[in-house]
């Protein structure tokens, strides 16, 4: 038989400040703008496609150089499609904005990690460290 125990308050609290956390980055100007920027760029056919191309030669070159055939033509071929997919305006506001909001996110790391001694948000997806 167990014992469930009510919820400690100050947990729950931190929760809720979780949540009003989340909520109140949402409505950030550098959220609402990656927002914005990241519609565009689902909306522009021209965007698509050359996004379409760069994966298309991407996978081409992973092949190319998983079987050892990858020439520096290649990676050449590769860098020059992403320059040309990353100068494409509405791909590059959506980089500046994604940008944006990182740098943002990452302040708020700091300041919740700050009095904890430990950046959680560098430690993310690793368990150990030798």
């Amino acid at each position: 038989m167990s014992v469930e125990t009510a919820p400690d308050p100050t947990e729950t609290d931190v929760e809720s400040l979780g949540e009003a956390l989340g909520e109140a980055i949402t409505t950030l100007p550098e959220y609402e703008a990656f927002e914005e920027a990241q519609r565009a760029v689902e909306t522009d056919e021209e965007v698509q496609t050359k996004i379409d191309e760069f994966e298309r030669v991407r996978q081409e070159f992973m092949m190319a150089r998983q079987t050892g055939t990858a020439s520096q033509e290649d990676l050449q071929h590769l860098q020059e499609t992403q320059q040309e997919l990353h100068a494409m305006e509405p791909m590059a506001d959506f980089l500046e904005a994604k940008g944006d909001l990182t740098a943002r996110l990452e302040s708020i790391n700091r300041a919740i990690s700050d009095p904890l001694a430990v950046d959680f948000g560098s430690e993310a997806g690793g368990c150990c460290h030798d």
